[in-house]
């Protein structure tokens, strides 16, 4: 039987069972195997992994892993952040312009809450894992979900596993990990469809409200593509509350 020798470092830790989480982990072997099959095997998603140090040399996913490899795990880093090996292949690509999202099926109420923050959220509850997988491919839009099975499919290049439970905690998670909180505009995307919202003037849409809508309010906006209608009505305080709440992590 051969082995190896594993460090995760950082915020890997989290996939990692509690027994082993701060131990350097013996991984047996008896067959060949890419790094990435074998890092795998312990729960930690290669959309996670920005680093692969085997005996202080950088390695892709694509390495073999040989008997008394000392194989160090690491995240994304910054990329100023300095190792001792040269060169240094990163494995997580750089995301280009502002970050768009693909959202795994049981985390709606994240997609709604980004949604109304103005990210660029794409979410159906009949996507299956390989929609999700294929789209997130073409697209570079980041899958987040709480399915650690999904980010393990190859095709995919951009995703996180979400920690949190808590819809509002995972907002907040997100909003950290990705930077995005210079980028918050909010009440510019349907929250129903993700659309983008227009200015629209009363005299175009006054007959679909309501009486008294109609009656009492003056601005709204449409969404471009499923023409839903917005308007500050009695829940406006509280979506107010919200995106004070979601933004003000920033401060």
């Amino acid at each position: 039987m051969e082995h190896a020798h594993l460090h995760f470092h950082a915020d890997l830790k989290d996939f990692i069972v509690p027994l082993e989480r701060h131990k350097i982990i013996v991984h047996d072997f008896n067959r060949k195997a890419s790094i990435k099959d074998v890092i795998e095997s312990y729960n930690v998603p290669h959309t996670e992994i920005d680093l692969i140090l085997v005996n202080d040399i950088s390695v892709g996913f694509d390495y073999i892993v040989q008997n008394g490899d000392d194989i160090h795990v690491h995240p994304l880093y910054p990329r100023s952040q300095k190792f001792r090996a040269r060169p240094i292949l990163h494995l997580s690509p750089p995301i280009s312009g502002k970050p768009k999202f693909i959202i795994d099926v049981n985390l709606g109420r994240l997609a709604r809450y980004m949604r109304l923050l103005g990210f660029d959220c794409l979410y159906c509850n009949h996507f299956d894992d390989k929609t999700i997988a294929e789209i997130s491919s073409k697209t570079q839009r980041i899958v987040l979900t709480r399915d650690r099975k999904l980010l393990k499919r190859k095709v995919i290049t951009y995703g996180y596993f979400v920690r949190a439970e808590f819809p509002k905690i995972q907002v907040k998670e997100v909003l950290i990990k990705f930077n995005l909180h210079p980028l918050i505009k909010p009440l510019t995307r349907c929250t129903y469809c993700n659309g983008k919202l227009i200015q629209t003037e009363k005299r175009y849409i006054e007959h679909r409200l309501p009486p008294l809508t109609k009656k009492h309010y003056d601005k709204f906006l449409t969404c471009s593509d499923c023409d839903q209608i917005y308007w500050q009505g009695s829940h406006s305080s509280r979506v107010e509350k919200l995106i004070k709440e979601f933004s003000g992590d920033s401060q």
